[in-house]
């Protein structure tokens, strides 16, 4: 894969768009269309963004109405929502969010999809057993799909019911479906009903491994002419040597995931622009289309800066 065509976004995290005293309102607003302006002069490709109910200790974010307040802010850059807890939804709603949000920016919006259980309470806390998750998703997916493809979908299923569900109008560019998880039963996901793998916290190696099983299972299955979006998630620390990099993601990881870094580390690129390159590059070796940054860099935009500077440094 030529760095030249692989895509690189920027999440910012939902509790990190706001500076200072900045928190919602007008002001996050303004501060908001900064750091689009700023992603998109630095060439960034597309804005990620999560998705939570009820993540530990409460934090969340709708990952849908996150996209859509993104793609009405910028004509310029796409979004990337990862990854989006399917498994917590109907999907015949998802879809016709998914189809909304479509419609304000065709060919800028790209899912990846998950079954989620970081945090244990938060699958509950939404009605779904999590010993469930896996089947689930596959049931779901399978609708998602024929339901964004505009077919009129009739199904009776282990945990979905349609009888005669159309929805009107479909994007004439496909929306990208891609199956995050490391498993086993996620890989075998990706190859049979998505458009591609996101993967985050592995090595280089183990990525390549998971694309060559996603696409064996797709050829397993016919599916012998899939456009792949594989991509790769990295938190990442920037700053004038490893120790302050280290300094600046270690605690925003250890905050969010209530996790020792110590069992990230080896995951998380952390130190200068050129030793995060150096990390990232091997993923593009790999066969990764997409690459997505959480930054810690001191401050928003030095985060934004510090991932262009990756970007131009990977595509030269």
């Amino acid at each position: 894969m030529k760095a030249d065509r692989v895509r690189f976004g920027v999440n910012l995290m939902p509790q990190l768009w706001a500076d200072g005293q900045v928190k919602s309102g007008p002001a996050l607003m303004t501060h908001r269309s900064r750091l689009l302006r700023r992603m998109a002069d630095g060439g960034i490709d597309h804005v990620m963004v999560g998705d939570h109910v009820m993540f530990h200790g409460g934090v969340g974010n709708d990952g849908l109405v996150d996209a859509a307040s993104v793609v009405t802010a910028t004509d310029e850059l796409g979004v990337y929502l990862a990854v989006y807890l399917l498994v917590l939804r109907h999907p015949l709603l998802v879809a016709r969010q998914i189809l909304t949000v479509a419609q304000f920016a065709p060919g800028r919006l790209a899912l990846g999809l998950g079954i989620g259980g970081d945090d244990r309470r938060e699958v509950v806390a939404s009605g779904v057993d999590p010993a469930t998750r896996g089947r689930r998703m596959d049931e779901s997916l399978g609708l998602l799909r024929r339901l964004l493809a505009g077919e009129t979908v009739t199904h009776e299923g282990e945990y979905f019911s349609l009888d005669r569900a159309r929805l009107r109008p479909v994007p004439e560019q496909p929306i990208p479906l891609v199956v995050g998880g490391r498993s086993r039963a996620a890989l075998r996901r990706a190859g049979r009903l998505g458009d591609g793998w996101l993967g985050i916290w592995t090595e280089a190696r183990h990525c390549a491994e998971a694309i060559a099983t996603v696409e064996e299972q797709a050829a397993d299955a016919g599916r012998g002419d899939v456009d792949w979006k594989h991509g790769m998630t990295f938190w990442c620390g920037f700053g004038s040597d490893r120790a302050q990099a280290r300094g600046r993601v270690a605690p925003a990881m250890e905050g969010l995931y209530r996790t020792p870094f110590g069992k990230f580390e080896s995951y998380v690129p952390h130190g200068t622009v050129d030793d995060v390159a150096e990390f990232v590059a091997p993923f593009i070796e790999a066969g990764c289309t997409t690459l997505n940054f959480i930054p810690l860099a001191g401050n928003d935009e030095a985060g934004i800066d510090a991932v262009a500077e990756v970007r131009a440094l990977l595509r030269k």
